[in-house]
């Protein structure tokens, strides 16, 4: 049986370092236990499986975590390797070790049922790739009732790259893997305020994701690193005698970089890394805002600062309220120095406040939405420095290190929960959500079509409350989108919980009740139309004669019965011509031979005589344009073009009114009044350029409507006219007019 005395002894104080006796000895027998148990086993990776069980049980303990997460570091693999295994570890360890365990099995899953799916995406929607690397994220944490499950992940993840890089395999599954955990738990890490893992996980990924970049990078730093180091170790002390004989007490301490991160400096501001600014660098933390700026005046003082690389972010925060003195100077070598300067206060907000400086790095200082999930963010960190602070004093205080683990326990996203498509896209929803949720996050024309679901595979009723990590299959209604819609009972308490949800079915039905009232009421006026014989009146102008702004909303007025048709027939009775828009501008006096001011209209109607005619004023109609008769109730014989869509309709309606027409002899002054159109860039004398042709050809203009937007003109003319040839000479003419884009006929 291997024993502790087969590790060196660097390595048994590790595994036990910061724990109780009791807890130690644990810790040693679980050690011993999966000694035996892994004996030649190979992990996953390729890896002695009891080599990579030990390197990430040694990872936690330098995370000063409890005896729980280092034995479930040294047991998760042997469970993975053999599910058997698992049987034995709670009545060996415990139900707190044996749930670790479980913990750490769904992190492993979730990877599998979504590895590849982001990278994927990310080659054609790199925005949509990053949401869901955000919202990814936030599923290891949700996923992960108790956080501890989290720290050995990541743990585990440091341990295998750690490998790839000793055995020096550089392959297409290292690249996947570290570019896997430079997007995923790198930033993580980061969020969780557990640097030393965070850099590590950063430079090992890189190494594998640009192996050429990162040997250059790591030479460079090499070749200057002894310089370096000894120039800012002068440098600090140089200030803090500065800091003394200025009686400031200060902790001066040096930031170190790390390859990745010059790496994304160099790529994001296109700098050599002779140029960078904070390779050499360190931080000075104070006890108040005024002691910030005196430090800031000894360092100017020492040495002399580049104006424009300074920000004082204490005057004015950033939108996250981050502050600190930003300074970069010029030292004593000629190359630049950079300084940062705060309090502790606001070197503690920096570090685990609500919105803390890790957005700045992931996010560009962009602000998204989530501030529930960054509170909790920031308590995990608080939790795990407080950790780290007090390890040392923890041993032989069960009551506190018992503390520190409910609290770690408790402090889990519960709020919210995230479900996987069968294309493993990760979907974030609130608790208790259920496949109609899911189906309208997905899309709405998703949601109203839903009409079943699989969950893992499996038939479930609609109002089944989804977990974290399902997967979740929409069953929809064929057809084209729109054909089908929602429940009503989707209303109903336990079928929809998101407000998002329950506006969008809300909205559906309100849409088709509005549809149904508005064809109601189109038929109640209609029908009112062919009572009175006015079946070819305009009904845009009869609505706006009414008050009504378009004539959809006549048409609803009156479906909601809360406008009398009685006053449609009023308006019909006063005038047998709706009146012109109100922002119609007369141009001119109509002729009196004029068709529209009662002239003879020229109009035969075939095959029967002393019929009382009148042109509509829906098309217009003027000689030689091809006509037709429809027999209105009262005010005889409607003369239309023949391809008028108003007597079509009516055409449709009522064929036996139908009669045929043709055009007779007239006075040669008889004219006719016909809507033109022109669409114009709009520029200045554009109406007088155009109105010139109208006076250069003889066609008199009675009515002109203009509207500008977006640099262009709108405007329709009503002329009169004795023939459409006059008209086409007309249109012809205007189009050639400078910026004219199209004129015709309306």
């Amino acid at each position: 049986m291997v024993s502790i005395a087969a590790l060196n002894s660097a390595t048994s104080e590790q595994l036990v370092q910061g724990l109780s006796p009791e807890d130690g000895a644990r810790v040693l027998a679980a050690f011993d236990f999966a000694a035996v148990a892994y004996a030649g086993r190979t992990a996953t990776s390729g890896q002695g499986a009891f080599d990579f069980a030990v390197g990430v049980a040694t990872t936690l303990a330098l995370l000063r975590t409890d005896a729980a997460t280092r034995i479930a570091g040294l047991m998760f693999e042997l469970c993975l390797l053999d599910p058997a295994q698992a049987i034995a570890i709670e009545p060996k360890f415990g139900k707190e070790v044996a749930d670790l365990v479980t913990g750490v099995h769904q992190l492993i899953r979730l990877r599998e049922l979504t590895q590849g799916s982001v990278s994927a995406r990310g080659k054609n929607a790199p925005q949509l790739a990053l949401a869901q690397m955000e919202t990814l994220r936030k599923m290891l944490l949700a996923m992960a009732s108790d956080m501890r499950v989290v720290l050995v992940r990541l743990a585990s993840c440091c341990s295998t790259l750690r490998y790839f890089a000793d055995i020096k395999l550089f392959n297409e599954m290292t690249r996947a893997y570290g570019r896997e955990t430079l997007d995923l738990y790198a930033p993580l890490a980061n969020r969780l305020g557990i640097w030393q893992i965070k850099w590590e996980l950063e430079d090992l990924s890189f190494r594998f994701i640009e192996p050429e970049n990162y040997k250059r990078i790591a030479k460079m730093l090499e070749e200057k690193r002894m310089m370096r180091e000894s120039f800012v170790t002068q440098s600090i002390q140089r200030l803090q005698d500065e800091l003394a004989n200025a009686g400031i007490t200060a902790e001066v301490f040096g930031r170190p970089k790390h390859i990745y991160s010059i790496w994304n400096k160099m790529r994001g501001k296109e700098l050599d890394f002779n140029e960078l600014y904070d390779v050499r660098a360190f931080r000075v933390i104070v006890a108040d805002v005024k002691s910030c700026y005196t430090v800031l005046g000894l360092v100017h003082n020492i040495w002399t600062p580049i104006p424009k690389e300074f920000d004082d972010y204490i005057s004015r925060p950033k939108p996250n309220g981050y502050q600190s003195l930003h300074t970069v100077v010029m030292a004593d070598d000629g190359r630049p120095l950079e300084v940062q300067i705060r309090t502790h206060e606001m070197h503690s907000f920096a570090e685990y406040g609500v919105a803390a400086h890790w957005r700045y790095k992931e996010e560009g200082g962009s602000n998204f939405q989530g501030q529930q999930y960054d509170e909790k963010i920031a308590w995990l960190r608080q939790l795990l420095a407080w950790k780290s602070d007090v390890a040392d004093a923890v041993v032989g205080q069960e009551e506190l290190q018992r503390e520190w683990v409910e609290k770690l326990k408790s402090a889990a996203l519960d709020d919210r929960i995230f479900v996987l498509t069968p294309q493993a896209r990760v979907l974030e929803l609130p608790v208790g959500a259920t496949p109609i949720d899911f189906a309208y996050h997905l899309h709405s024309d998703v949601g109203h079509r839903c009409r079943g679901a699989r969950v893992d595979g499996i038939m479930v009723p609609l109002n089944t409350p989804l977990k974290s990590g399902q997967t979740c299959e929409i069953i929809t209604a064929k057809g084209a989108p729109g054909t089908a819609g929602p429940s009503r009972d989707w209303l109903s308490p336990g079928y929809a919980v998101s407000n998002r949800t329950r506006a969008k079915v809300r909205a559906w039905f309100h849409a088709i009740d509005v549809q149904e009232t508005l064809s109601h009421g189109r038929a109640l006026v209609e029908k009112s139309l062919q009572r009175e014989g006015k079946t070819a009146v305009n009904l845009e102008a009869l609505a706006q004669k009414l008050g009504f702004p378009k004539v959809d909303d006549l048409f609803l007025a009156v479906g909601k019965e809360e406008f009398s048709l009685r006053h449609v027939e009023q308006a019909l009775h006063d005038s047998s011509e709706a009146p012109p828009p109100e922002d119609a501008v007369v141009v001119g006096k109509s002729r009196a031979s004029s068709t529209e001011q009662g002239a003879k209209s020229g109009v035969l109607v075939v095959g029967t005589e002393g019929l009382m005619t009148q042109l509509a004023r829906c098309c217009k109609p003027a000689p030689p344009d091809p006509i037709v008769g429809f027999v209105t109730r009262g005010k005889g014989v409607s003369i239309h073009r023949l391809s008028c869509k108003n007597f079509a309709e009516m055409r449709a309606k009522a064929p036996e009114r139908v009669i045929v027409t043709e055009w007779g002899n007239t006075r040669s002054d008889t004219v006719y009044p016909v809507d033109l159109f022109v669409l114009a860039g709009d520029r200045q004398g554009l109406l007088r350029d155009i109105s010139e042709i109208f006076s250069r050809e003889k066609i008199n203009v009675i009515g002109v409507n203009t509207q500008s937007a977006k640099g262009q003109a709108r405007m329709t003319f009503t002329a009169e006219i004795g023939a459409t040839a006059q008209l086409q000479k007309a249109l012809a003419a205007i189009s050639e007019v400078t910026g004219v884009l199209e004129a015709r006929r309306a």
